[in-house]
């Protein structure tokens, strides 16, 4: 996806405000409401952020390697998670197996020796799939995998 010059001044404010709100970006692109930022990330950034658990707007790991001047599909990428995506991310199957479903992963999680809920598993595999992590497939069900090989991802 090619960015016009404001689209990437823009993606260069998200990356430096991170995590930050609407009302910061109103004000730093001079725009008249929260809704108007909104409007905007959704028709023209909307590859390139995401809402972490608190609402608050992210900047993907495509967006912060475009800010850099990097190739967006490098590879090795850091990840910041919590204890559920970490294990998640240990269950999953690698960038070239077949995908598996949020239900496969509970049962892997629970073999693991976790019980947490299907809504926490769905939750932690969107996360995951927020932050460039693991990759959605969408098929009949949604399923999941690791969108890198794991020796390319670091989790702190």
């Amino acid at each position: 996806m090619t960015l016009s010059e404001q689209a990437q001044d823009r993606l260069a404010d998200i990356v430096e405000l991170q995590p930050t709100k609407n009302a910061d970006l109103q004000e730093r692109w001079d725009m008249d409401s929260g809704s108007e930022v909104h409007s905007y990330l959704e028709s023209e950034l909307k590859a390139y952020y995401y809402r972490n658990e608190d609402s608050l707007i992210c900047a993907t790991p495509e967006a912060e390697a475009v800010v850099a001047g990097e190739d967006p599909d490098f590879t090795e990428r850091t990840v910041d998670v919590g204890d559920l995506e970490a294990a998640a991310l240990d269950v999953l199957p690698g960038p070239d197996d077949d995908p598996q479903s949020v239900v496969a992963t509970l049962h892997a999680l629970r073999e693991a020796g976790l019980d947490p809920e299907v809504d926490e598993v769905r939750s932690a595999l969107h996360g995951l799939v927020d932050k460039g992590a693991v990759e959605r497939i969408r098929t009949t069900v949604p399923t999941f995998r690791l969108a890198l090989d794991r020796e390319n991802l670091v989790v702190s």
